[in-house]
């Protein structure tokens, strides 16, 4: 039976994947997960694709909000945004939404790291970003994923990939929420309904993978030779698209953690 070898959360959009042994699916994906995101001026959202240096940015929750750290800059405690905070119309792969933002100070801060003007914004009770309706129900909503609350790749497949690379990459260059292990390469391609621990998740797409694979998740460089998104496009390619790990519904809230096996539903 595949289990589940380990899970990962990025609270702000794009920064550095913080490992958990133990974590709580909510409808919008695990508890803490990309539930913030920085934005331009005119409410665009900023990614990794063109600032690769935010995944080494650690943002860290806290009761509170988050602590933020990395790349030598000092240490910044964020503030959860009040009930009352200022709103921001966002927008994020085309779609747009209102959204809580944050301390001005988190904006003077990644101001100096990016070196352009920018604001943090957060996932509140009042944000709604709903996910495409081909692939799910119309009460179905996403935070700030580039579309699908989570997302399920098996090491063996990244294991396979590897088989055709030069230089191997980890899981991490590929931002998974759930990892699995004792599967064949693919096995995730033909699932569509799991439980892990108290929690049901229902597979809906593949992820089409983009440049953002390129960019080494320890040193925040692209690679020159755009690996692994180069052979994953030999590999892998559907059309125009390179599909890689599945995206992930919740459909049943619920607790999972580390070592839990993946049980296969009708």
């Amino acid at each position: 039976m595949p289990v589940l070898a380990r899970l990962f959360i990025h609270p702000i959009k794009s920064t550095r994947g913080l490992p958990l042994t133990r974590a709580t699916a909510e409808p919008l994906g695990l508890e803490h997960d990309r539930r913030w995101m920085l934005v331009r001026p005119d409410g665009s959202g900023i990614t990794g694709r063109e600032f690769p240096s935010l995944v080494r940015v650690s943002a860290v929750p806290t009761d509170g909000g988050l602590r933020l750290s990395g790349l030598k800059m000092p240490e910044l405690r964020v503030p959860t945004p009040a009930a009352h905070a200022p709103r921001m119309d966002v927008t994020l792969f085309g779609d747009r939404c209102s959204a809580a933002r944050a301390d001005e100070a988190a904006g003077r801060w990644f101001t100096q790291l990016l070196g352009e003007p920018v604001a943090l914004v957060y996932v509140d009770a009042k944000m709604q970003r709903p996910v495409d309706p081909t692939y799910g129900s119309p009460e179905d909503r996403v935070g700030f994923p580039d579309a699908f609350p989570l997302l399920l790749l098996s090491r063996a497949s990244v294991e396979e990939l590897n088989r055709h690379l030069a230089r191997p990459v980890t899981v991490e260059h590929f931002r998974p929420n759930l990892v699995v292990e004792g599967c064949e390469p693919f096995a995730e391609d033909t699932w569509r309904r799991l439980r892990v621990g108290s929690a049901e998740l229902e597979i809906v797409k593949p992820c089409a993978r983009c440049v953002f694979t390129t960019v080494d998740p320890e040193t925040g460089v692209k690679d020159l030779d755009g690996e692994p998104l180069r052979t994953l496009t030999q590999l892998r390619r559907n059309g125009k698209k390179v599909l890689f790990g599945q995206n992930v519904l919740v459909r049943r809230p619920g607790t999972l953690q580390v070592g839990d096996p993946i049980e296969l539903l009708p």
